[in-house]
């Protein structure tokens, strides 16, 4: 089932005004890469709020993208806009503090640690899906779109994604394989 197409167009217009369109991102734009990353979500059969999510992931920037068309203080303002379930998922991917939370992200009770507080928490197991799934998605449109990327970072998210894959649905793990595997390895 697809993401509401109002809640989709109501996001992409709000990260048009913000300036999402304008920001440069591998293969084009910063909204362009939502989108794709919105996609391959759907195409995997995520639920309407991970697409959502995949979509709007960038909202507060990310450990790996810094730029943030909102501040984290203005949750309440996006949720609105996308729904409280894809604000949280929204929120956690994007304070994730990657180095400390993906060694132990599979563990059932490994500690995510949040960038913006630095406080160390434990998300529910459904949290913990849809932040790998949202990963997968994320880092296999990069992977797909800039052969540069995927030749650098292919071994080391093969890796991770190995390390994830109790957290992937089959779709994406198949994905994260087929991708990533042929990158070369160290």
């Amino acid at each position: 089932m697809p993401a509401s197409p109002a809640a989709s167009d109501q996001a992409i217009a709000l990260l048009r005004k913000l300036g999402a369109a304008d920001i440069a991102h591998p293969g084009g734009t910063l909204v362009t890469h939502l989108q794709r990353v919105q996609g391959q979500l759907a195409a995997w059969g995520a639920r309407p709020a991970l697409q959502l999510a995949g979509l709007c992931h960038a909202f507060y920037g990310t450990d790996g993208f810094p730029t943030a068309l909102l501040s984290p203080d203005s949750r309440t303002e996006l949720a609105e806009v996308i729904g409280a379930e894809t604000e949280s998922i929204v929120y956690l991917y994007a304070s994730c503090d990657r180095k400390a939370t993906y060694p132990t992200l599979a563990d059932a009770d490994g500690a995510f640690r949040n960038r913006f507080t630095g406080r160390l928490h434990t998300p529910r197991p459904q949290l913990r899906r849809d932040f790998a799934e949202l990963s997968a998605a994320n880092e296999l449109d990069l992977a797909r779109i800039d052969p540069v990327f995927r030749e650098q970072w292919g071994a080391e998210l093969l890796a991770l994604f190995t390390r994830f894959q109790p957290l992937l649905s089959q779709a994406a793990w198949s994905d994260c394989h087929t991708v990533l595997a042929a990158a070369p390895q160290d």
